[in-house]
């Protein structure tokens, strides 16, 4: 065994076999690790609602959720996740308790608990706050059916929180269905956020959904617009995952991320640890493209508080 040393002018992934797509890839992984260490954003101190929603399902709203808050806290904003969905699946992902005695935002929605008894922190980081959900949520979509009011009780306790605490932003984990529980969040939100995912029914449904959100914004909530678009398992090494990105940013130019979120192992092994994938492994390919949607996402929020101040 012996090792030869290249010469000062040699390149060495041409002269040793390292011009490979894997080589190009690792290149191109860490040239967008250094840029993110560089990205400075600030946050306007106007808080941002946004509800993640898709009404098909494994698209990756909760893994976004999770990800994305966990990204911007780590950017240094104040996030509050609300776990809307009766499965409880950003609760788990974020390390949060919520067991079946575990007072939760069922108990906001039906029982009229204060906001500020329910909220946990989060171990993750000390800008992260969740406010969980438990299984009693599965049967708030009935219940909330005799309450007064009913499609604002979760903006009308929202609200009275945020006016004693502030968070820079607030994120919404919906249950992949438009029921009452959907509708509370579109109407606490002033933002829609979608996930898609790079495959071939990528937009089948998304017409009924922005039919839906038409809806909201003229009997409910007028505030409410589709803000962010993010592709979400998407595979560069297919043409469809292209198609499917060209077709979706030709339909929605000023709503799409330019960051996509690849296929990623790490990302599907992150939530067993009770973890984010920017907690469990944040130098792999999920975790810098969360991080670079993040930054998107702050620095649009930054260039919009801007122009409403010019």
């Amino acid at each position: 065994m012996f090792h030869v040393k290249p010469s000062d002018n040699a390149s060495p992934s041409h002269d040793f076999g390292m011009d490979t797509p894997l080589a190009r890839e690792l290149a191109d992984l860490s040239s967008r690790r250094k840029a993110l260490r560089e990205v400075n954003v600030t946050f306007s101190g106007q808080t941002r609602i946004f509800t993640v929603s898709n009404q098909k399902g494994g698209v990756g709203k909760t893994t976004s959720t999770v990800n994305l808050a966990s990204a911007l806290a780590e950017l240094g904003a104040k996030v509050l996740v609300i776990d809307l969905d009766p499965q409880g699946n950003a609760s788990t992902a974020l390390s949060i308790p919520h067991t079946a005695d575990t007072s939760s935002i069922y108990d906001v929605l039906i029982n009229d608990l204060p906001f500020a008894e329910i909220v946990q922190p989060s171990p993750e980081s000390e800008n992260l706050y969740c406010a969980p959900s438990t299984i009693h949520l599965a049967g708030a979509e009935i219940e909330l059916v005799s309450q007064v009011a009913r499609e604002f009780r979760l903006r009308r306790a929202l609200k009275t929180y945020l006016d004693h605490n502030h968070m820079d932003v607030v994120i919404i984990d919906c249950p992949p269905s438009l029921g009452l529980l959907t509708i509370n969040a579109f109407t606490a939100a002033t933002e829609v956020l979608i996930p898609i995912q790079a495959e071939y029914y990528a937009l089948e449904g998304l017409s009924q959904l922005l039919g839906n959100i038409q809806m909201i914004q003229k009997h409910l909530n007028p505030e409410l617009h589709l803000s962010t678009i993010l592709l979400t398992m998407f595979d560069a090494r297919t043409r469809l995952s292209q198609q499917v990105a060209d077709e979706v940013r030709n339909h929605f130019p000023q709503q799409v991320l330019d960051a996509v979120i690849p296929r990623s192992v790490r990302v599907s092994e992150a939530p067993s640890f009770g973890q984010t994938v920017i907690a469990y492994d944040g130098t792999s390919a999920g975790a810098v493209a969360y991080r670079e949607a993040a930054v998107e996402i702050a620095q649009r929020g930054e260039r919009s508080s801007q122009n409403k101040e010019q």
